[in-house]
């Protein structure tokens, strides 16, 4: 497969969707011609928590743009992070995130290699819609 050719891409805020996971995503970098990184915007809301999840075989880094929040890692103390920090979630390590703030928690999620759908593993005790 040849590398990706140069470009600029946006990605249409109308794209943002709300996931199962219980935070909206906008895919902004997610190709096969790039297969070695993704990047999508994450964004919770105000007393929410993301479902307890891994995924497998791909490295994840949250990079906290807006908001405040409780990150949980596998292996980690619950953190309270905030704009600037970056969190590494090696790959299959358990991760989930609450908004403990009061507006909405924005960050981005660089994985690598890029997410492909098959690596998501829901590993929440709770049943879906709870919480």
């Amino acid at each position: 497969m040849s590398p990706a050719p140069a470009q600029i891409h946006h990605a249409p805020e109308e794209d943002e969707h709300l996931t199962d996971e219980r935070c909206h995503l906008l895919e902004t970098w997610n190709r096969d011609a790039d297969p070695a990184a993704s990047v999508a915007r994450a964004r919770v809301e105000p007393g929410i928590t993301t479902r307890w999840h891994r995924l497998n075989g791909i490295v994840e880094r949250y990079l906290i743009l807006a908001g405040e929040g409780l990150v949980e890692v596998q292996g980690l103390s619950p953190t309270v992070v905030r704009p600037g920090a970056v969190i590494y979630i090696p790959a299959g390590q358990g991760q989930r995130i609450a908004n403990v703030g009061t507006g909405d928690l924005v960050f981005l999620a660089i994985c690598t290699p890029r997410f492909v759908p098959e690596a998501y593993e829901d590993i929440d005790r709770e049943p879906r819609g709870s919480r």
